[in-house]
């Protein structure tokens, strides 16, 4: 058996989550929101799988309106990420079960208010509509002010925007919401989950790793971090993050069921010799931002292409749209980042300009030989 968590339980309408719940699994539809039919077919065929929860982003007025359909066409409880628009809250709820926000993208819109008084919009929203909602902190789109207040301890500096939310939200007096703190680094995410976790028991944890990139490699990620905190009583709800194909979506579900079942039976598997060491691609998972479907396929040709250097410390950061590309490539070594028409290359923080998708590779490859000659140079 799973051990006993310590965390409250909240309610997603039906679904009960936290304390003594079963651990929910959940997953993202990784289609234009706009695109009903394809969003619908992804939805259920996630609902199929086994997801307790789907995840659907909304950006714009025209995704709002394509969600309203969405919702029409199926039953399944649906959880809303607001992405950068945090003001869609109040159109998005009539047809939703569960809001996401992002405190790394409260900064962006109405600079004049302050982040309390947004959270409360949002609080207010989720209230008058029976909403369950996730304080989602993520490594790659954290607010300025926590970077300047902690410098290079970038975990502490996670932690500490999750917990000065949960008091915004604490001080509303609300108290159906969940907590999520994401990176690509399983180790990061480890650590960062349990130090608030030590902080803040009672509150409900989502776990995930971000950009874990595409099988076998994503699912061990995601393992390492899973079986840590599982086994110590912290999750009470996850999402497997694949880059995988439309059809395969369902994965991410099969393979979150896996683990659970495992940890509860105490089968933990090791991690490969060397993991951490040599070549590092991380992708995301692709979800309705993604402006071009050759993302996923793209992704895949990286991999194939850069193996003749698996076994330099270097990382290749694969991101599927301009919300969280540039940002989340900041700390690889290179990073593509795509749009509708051109892959953005960046070395660390550098642009290197805009490559159409059938120059992209060849591109790459000339800064990847570049950092293997200095890293074996020095």
């Amino acid at each position: 058996m799973l051990p006993p968590r310590t965390t409250r339980t909240i309610h997603i309408r039906g679904l009960a989550l936290g304390g003594p719940s079963p651990v929910a699994v959940q997953s993202m539809a990784a289609t234009r929101t706009q695109d009903i039919p394809a969003t619908v077919r992804q939805v259920k065929l996630l609902e199929a799988a086994g997801a307790d929860l789907v995840r659907v982003a909304v950006d714009s007025k025209a995704d709002v309106e394509a969600l309203a359909e969405i919702r029409r066409q199926t039953k399944a409880l649906l959880s809303v990420d607001l992405q950068e628009n945090y003001r869609l809250a109040e159109l998005v709820a009539p047809h939703v079960d569960k809001l996401r926000y992002n405190p790394g993208h409260l900064h962006h819109h109405e600079k004049e208010r302050s982040t309390q008084s947004k959270v409360a919009y949002l609080v207010g929203v989720a209230r008058a509509h029976g909403l369950a909602l996730r304080i989602g902190v993520n490594a790659g789109s954290l607010a300025p002010e926590y970077e300047q207040r902690f410098g290079d301890d970038h975990v502490a500096a996670l932690v500490q925007c999750a917990v000065d939310h949960c008091a915004m939200v604490d001080e509303l007096g609300f108290t159906d919401y969940v907590v999520s703190i994401k990176d690509s680094d399983p180790r990061l995410v480890i650590d960062a989950n349990q130090r608030f976790a030590a902080a803040r028991p009672d509150v409900p944890v989502h776990l995930g790793v971000t950009e874990a990139g595409m099988p076998p490699d994503g699912i061990i990620k995601t393992r390492i971090a899973f079986e840590q905190l599982l086994s110590r009583g912290i999750g009470d709800t996850l999402r497997v993050s694949l880059t995988v194909p439309f059809d395969d979506k369902g994965l991410e579900i099969a393979v979150g069921r896996e683990i659970l079942e495992d940890v509860a039976a105490g089968r933990f598997r090791s991690v490969p010799p060397r993991f951490f060491e040599g070549l590092n691609i991380i992708s995301c998972p692709s979800c309705s931002r993604v402006e071009n479907e050759r993302f996923v396929e793209l992704a895949q040709e990286v991999k194939q292409m850069t193996a003749y250097a698996k076994e330099y410390d270097l990382t290749i950061a694969v991101m599927g749209c301009r919300v969280n590309g540039p940002g989340e490539t900041d700390d690889a070594d290179l990073g593509l980042w795509c749009g509708p028409k051109h892959v953005n290359l960046k070395r660390g923080p550098e642009d290197l300009g805009a490559f159409t998708y059938d120059q992209i590779l060849p591109a790459l490859r000339r800064e990847l030989d570049s950092l293997i000659a200095a890293q074996t140079a020095g």
